[in-house]
């Protein structure tokens, strides 16, 4: 139940954080002549994060000539398959909800159901954790390549003491960190679900507890038991047990010479 509640949630809470995201900051080039100076250059980004595609022109100081910088690294990679992972996910989730409330008797259908999710759920367990580990990693590259002191070291015009150049404000990292946090909630999640979708299959049964007996001890055990029972329904009848003893006593009994012998005990003369 946690599953099909959180699992949804957790997926649309990453990707929206990450795949929804613009970045923006500031900074100021202050030349000697103030005529030249630019003190509002806005510098903007945005999921997937191609950073060596985003550009910024910065004045040069020596006139009103300007030039174009381009930010360095491309970071789509780690971007792209983290929430990629988050939207398969999050359609998993709702498809396997609906399996589970409305067919759920074709999906214990010769074990097919369970074994299939159990293999998805495991498969999606190590794709959250490589997916967040690969856009943590990528995140802090994103944070460093958009650093305005970094920025800064690519203007020119700021590597000539007379001229003073300052960060005015920086991007908001709020969302971005809250992806990678709902990344490892994702990874727990599944990771925590692969044991209750292994006791759903038939595996876990497939060795029982105790062992089996065989087919030759199972023979014996009842053979065994055969006088037992027929014992039981001697004593179950109400007859004397020793009076039938007694009876059989009585039979007609023949010697290996062919005596015959109408009263006496069963007897037995071997003569030589």
């Amino acid at each position: 139940m946690c599953m099909v509640i959180f699992a949804p949630l957790f997926a649309i809470f990453a990707f929206a954080t990450c795949g929804g995201y613009t970045g923006q900051l500031q900074v100021s080039v202050d030349c000697i002549n103030r005529t030249e100076s630019d003190r509002h250059i806005t510098v903007s980004f945005t999921y997937p994060f191609r950073l060596d595609q985003v550009y910024f022109d910065a004045p040069m100081c020596d006139g009103k000539r300007r030039e174009r910088h381009h930010l360095t690294g491309n970071y789509s990679a780690s971007a792209e398959f983290f929430v990629t992972t988050a939207v398969f996910a999050f359609l998993y989730s709702l498809l396997a909800t609906v399996v589970y409330i409305f067919y759920q008797n074709k999906y214990r259908e010769n074990n097919r159901g369970p074994s299939l999710d159990f293999m998805v759920t495991v498969v999606f367990s190590f794709a959250w954790l490589v997916s967040s580990c690969a856009w943590a990693k990528g995140l802090s590259d994103v944070k460093l390549a958009t650093d305005a002191n970094q920025i800064l070291l690519l203007v020119s015009a700021c590597k000539v003491p007379t001229n003073k150049c300052a960060s005015v404000h920086g991007p908001v990292w709020s969302g971005l960190n809250t992806s990678v946090v709902f990344g490892f909630l994702n990874f727990f999640l599944w990771a925590g679900n692969i044991w209750f979708a292994y006791k759903e299959t038939g595996w876990h049964q497939s060795n029982p507890r105790y062992p089996v007996r065989s087919t030759s001890e199972k023979r014996a055990s009842s053979f065994q038991q055969k006088p037992f029972a027929s014992q039981a329904s001697v004593d179950h009848s109400g007859g004397n047990f020793s009076s039938q003893l007694v009876d059989l006593g009585h039979h007609a009994s023949y010697t290996q010479m062919g005596e015959y012998n109408h009263t006496g005990p069963i007897t037995f003369t071997n003569q030589i």
